[in-house]
């Protein structure tokens, strides 16, 4: 992925969040807003296409880190296999519920990277990602890696994630 189409992607991302949840992502004052989100931010964010069987579109980062791709190999995987085999339905239970209500927080869960070792993510938030003209195109995922740690400009969403 070229810088062009990266900045595009970061930008699209974000803008649907801002839509669904009334605030733009979290980002500390004065950065470089979405040079930040992609190179520096303390948390991840994938984001997948709407295929029969989504693969990611963009990865910042930290969620590259998180999941033990390179940046160009993470663009080709199934984001079903960032859940184990035995994790997916709940994955994908959560999925519908964003397809119905369009964005769900609190989201926490393990999962999967490259080699087939497990990590958790926490208070995740999966969102819609939409045209201007309202057509879905994929869905987007923030999460932390820490479950307790974070920076303090940090002020999380409190509406929850309903299993």
């Amino acid at each position: 992925m070229n810088v062009t189409q990266k900045d595009m992607l970061i930008r699209q991302i974000s803008d649907s969040f801002h839509w669904l949840s009334g605030q733009p992502l979290f980002a500390p004052p004065g950065a470089d807003f979405y040079k930040w989100l992609h190179e520096e931010a303390p948390y991840g964010i994938l984001a997948h296409n709407t295929d029969a069987d989504p693969h990611f579109i963009y990865a910042n980062d930290h969620a590259v880190a998180s999941f033990k791709y390179t940046a160009d190999e993470i663009l080709v995987v199934p984001s079903r296999l960032s859940a184990s085999e035995q994790d997916r339905p709940e994955r994908q239970r959560m999925l519908e519920i964003v397809l119905r209500d369009g964005i769900v927080y609190n989201y926490s869960g393990p999962r999967v990277d490259k080699y087939g070792h497990s990590f958790m993510i926490y208070d995740g938030i999966v969102w819609q990602l939409r045209n201007p003209d309202g057509r879905i195109w994929g869905q987007a995922a923030l999460f932390w890696t820490d479950e307790i740690k974070r920076p303090e400009w940090f002020r999380p969403i409190r509406n929850q994630y309903h299993q």
